[in-house]
């Protein structure tokens, strides 16, 4: 498995191309803007995207997705609890300010514990509601895209509409910290980090 990194958008979203050095296979994890910033970079590696995923519906994760399925001509996948959030953005004004288009409907919702292939790459979807309902993570190859949940010293916000530090909490403790010490952490949003120097350091983990 490798990736590349995009940040995209005023919120610097962090958009994920993840994708099977063999056959060049791409999943777009969280187009959320500048869907121009996102083009080349695929063109420079010669990706072949396959797939979108989203790891929660939040605006600047998926302000770019009717961009990529109209270019690529490939299916969007989300978690169900989070397609309120999709129907939410339309027309919105936080949408109008980001630039972000309303998001094609889902083609496929995503279950806990399913396996995504790219090629020969297998990620695991992590259900981690707290931040949305339907947040999730993306585990595989000793990486974990985790969304808004975990960031490097911090956790996702949870006042927003659906949101819950109770649950956030849980996720994390149960379905993040138990996960390999070593396993990479990349976020939705700043650097990456690991399991082990989250479970160490991060305030919001004690």
């Amino acid at each position: 498995m490798k990736y590349e990194l995009v940040i995209v958008g005023t919120l610097e979203t962090n958009c994920y191309l993840v994708y099977d050095a063999g056959t060049l296979e791409c999943a777009v994890i969280d187009p959320g803007a500048e869907p121009e910033k996102i083009y080349p970079v695929i063109a420079e590696f010669a990706l072949k995207p396959v797939l979108i995923l989203n790891t929660h519906g939040h605006v600047d994760h998926v302000g770019a997705n009717l961009d990529m399925k109209e270019r690529f001509r490939v299916p969007l996948w989300i978690h169900s609890l989070d397609t309120p959030l999709l129907e939410a953005m339309k027309g919105s004004e936080l949408s109008l300010f980001l630039g972000a288009k309303d998001s094609p409907p889902p083609d496929k919702f995503l279950k806990d514990r399913e396996i995504i292939t790219i090629g020969k790459v297998s990620l695991k979807v992590v259900h981690t509601p707290g931040h949305t309902p339907g947040s999730v993570g993306f585990y595989g190859h000793r990486t974990l895209f985790s969304g808004d949940t975990l960031f490097c010293g911090g956790v996702g916000r949870t006042d927003l509409a659906g949101g819950s530090r109770k649950d956030l909490e849980k996720s994390i403790r149960s379905r993040i910290q138990t996960l390999p010490a070593e396993t990479v952490v990349l976020p939705g949003h700043g650097p990456m980090t690991t399991v082990g120097q989250e479970i160490a350091s991060n305030p919001d983990l004690t």
